[in-house]
């Protein structure tokens, strides 16, 4: 025998979303409350299955027993079939509670060629494209916002419901590892994309058919101090020695204007500004004085992964990147993050500490209730609670179509950029005899003659990466930093080559590089932003032409770099190629 559940107001999609907010809301109890103020990961498994490689619960008891219902997804499925029905296993789980309040499901970006577990995911399944950089390449934001109407097609197919993205820090600072994520170094050019990029994920505003973006890293993530990254207690520090945060805020701006409904700060830590010097995401001066005050946003602010508490992934220490807090207990820096403004905390399960803070009179659950307004609101404009569930056979249909897949292709050969070119070396001529490294030997072989040695070849391709030093051990070995210059021995090798053939040199541009001299030495110089070698070939042999244009200066030298100010952008001196460079034929 089966009983009918009853419908609560909250389920009569005919009352406004105000409505349906003010009841659901005034049915929850302090820990459906609580839990919905954490977003963390859930790994691609078995609901009921744990993660120990990043110590992670199952699904089934953080939705039971924490009530949590936002979950950033870890990983993939082979197939968007079986992805969209994990995802309606998990939406099941979920709605099997007393309130049935849905999952809203999220995801760093997984478009591109970028492997780093702690700011993006493998493309899978799903279309692939050129990592952001190359849309700043080719500076339009029609044709950025047709890649994220595709993103957001395939999205929908799955689930996913929230893009923890885009990323619109500012690469002032020419060491920093998450460069890649970034449209460049120019505010103006990623003030133009970030518009075509919302748009293209929610449309002129949001709704059923929308995936929100979760904007980041506010107030701007890229004046690191040495370019070191604050995942990490050494790159903590964020300075402005040009005084230039008006210059990054730019982009936040034009987002705001565009409709983004969520925004993330960073870890960093402002050092000798007006700002508290704690970590964005405990900054009531960032979070509530300008973001909310001065620049009227109204969505949901989310917190940066793992600000409270310390955990072990991949069987080493990862602490809290509580910058300026760090003496602070779990308690009190959640605390301080409530007090700055913060709606979610991002990449954390400890509900009981938000209950025992409501308990003890730390927080008032009428300040629990506007975070959860705000979130309730977002899934009801989301229509998650008149349609949580997705359609496999669609998804199946959607994920990865041939002419996604296409679109992709071409993007990533558009978004190339010719520094150099000398005698036109390029296009080269089908058939020749060719030299390669870092080309796959059945693609290159369909338009040329593959030889063994420099020696014996006609002209030589060389995909290489640009130059970086391993960020440390377990998840900083994923983020490249220090020097842009090639050390010695490579350098050197690469020009030989270079002296005994014609060299064609397709450099892979994660951040700028300093060339050493190979602008003189190879007969050409591309640059790519996550491109495979089915795009790549075709535009060396004539089949498409380059059309990207620089979205950084490419500095000279490691002293022009060290000499320039974190916060200033184009402040390299007498760079190698400037920003809107790019030669074509």
């Amino acid at each position: 025998m089966t009983t009918e559940r009853t419908l609560f107001p909250y389920q009569d999609a005919s009352l406004s979303v105000d409505q349906r907010v003010g009841d659901l809301l005034s049915r929850m109890d302090v820990a459906d409350k609580a839990g919905m103020l954490f977003h963390t990961m859930v790994a691609f498994a078995d609901p009921s299955e744990s993660n120990p490689m990043f110590g992670i619960p199952s699904a089934e008891s953080m939705l039971r027993k924490r009530r949590m219902n936002h979950f950033n997804i870890l990983g993939a499925a082979p197939s968007g079939r079986e992805f969209a029905a994990w995802h309606n296993a998990l939406q099941r789980i979920a709605l099997d509670s007393p309130l049935g309040i849905p999952i809203t499901f999220s995801t760093d970006p997984r478009h591109a060629f970028s492997d780093n577990p702690l700011a993006s995911m493998m493309a899978g399944p799903f279309s692939q494209w050129p990592e952001t950089l190359g849309f700043a390449a080719l500076g339009s934001p029609e044709r950025l916002q047709r890649f994220a109407d595709i993103a957001r097609q395939e999205y929908l197919a799955v689930g996913l419901r929230v893009a923890l993205h885009p990323q619109i820090d500012l690469a002032t600072e020419t060491r920093w590892s998450r460069i890649s994520g970034t449209f460049g170094e120019d505010a103006d050019l990623t003030s133009r994309l970030v518009v075509g990029y919302i748009h293209g994920f929610q449309g002129e505003e949001l709704g059923t058919r929308s995936v929100a973006t979760m904007v980041k890293h506010f107030p701007g993530g890229g004046p690191q101090k040495d370019g070191d990254d604050p995942h990490f207690a050494w790159g903590r520090e964020q300075v402005y020695p040009g005084e230039a945060q008006e210059y990054h805020l730019k982009p936040f701006i034009a987002a705001i204007g565009a409709g983004a409904t969520q925004m993330m700060p960073y870890y960093g830590m402002p050092v000798g500004t007006e700002w508290e010097e704690v970590g964005f995401g405990f900054n009531k001066s960032v979070i509530t004085d300008l973001l909310r005050d001065r620049l009227g946003f109204e969505g949901i602010v989310c917190t940066d992964w793992g600000l409270l508490t310390d955990v072990s992934v991949m069987g080493g220490a990862f602490p809290a990147r509580a910058w300026g807090v760090e003496q602070l207990s779990r308690p009190e820096r959640m605390l301080k993050a409530i007090d700055a403004g913060v709606d979610q905390f991002g990449g954390e399960l400890c509900t009981d500490v938000l209950l025992d803070l409501v308990a003890s009179g730390g927080v008032a659950e009428d300040r629990l209730d506007v975070s959860v307004r705000r979130l309730l609101r977002e899934k009801f404009v989301l229509g998650l609670f008149d349609d949580p569930f997705v359609d496999e056979d669609r998804a199946e249909a959607t994920v990865g179509t041939p002419e996604f897949i296409a679109e992709g292709l071409a993007a990533q050969s558009d978004s190339l950029t010719m520094l150099s070119n000398a005698n036109a070396t390029l296009p080269l001529a089908k058939g020749i005899r060719i030299y390669a490294e870092g080309v796959e030997t059945a693609a290159l072989a369909e338009y040329a003659t593959v030889v063994e040695t420099p020696e014996n070849a006609d002209a030589a391709i060389l995909r290489i990466k640009a130059p970086f030093e391993s960020g440390g051990d377990g998840f900083a070995a994923f983020f490249h930093t220090g020097s842009l210059e090639f050390p010695a021995e490579e350098l050197e090798r690469l020009k030989r080559i270079a002296e005994t053939v014609p060299t064609v040199i397709d450099i892979y541009l994660d951040r700028p590089a300093v060339l050493g001299g190979l602008e003189e030495s190879a007969a050409a110089i591309l640059a790519d932003y996550g491109a495979s070698d089915d795009a790549v070939l075709p535009v060396l042999f004539g089949d498409r032409g380059p059309q990207g244009s620089l979205p950084f200066d490419m500095p000279r030298s490691m002293d022009a770099v060290l000499a320039s100010r974190s916060d200033v952008a184009f402040d390299t001196e007498n760079p190698t190629f400037r920003f809107g460079h790019g030669l074509r034929y």
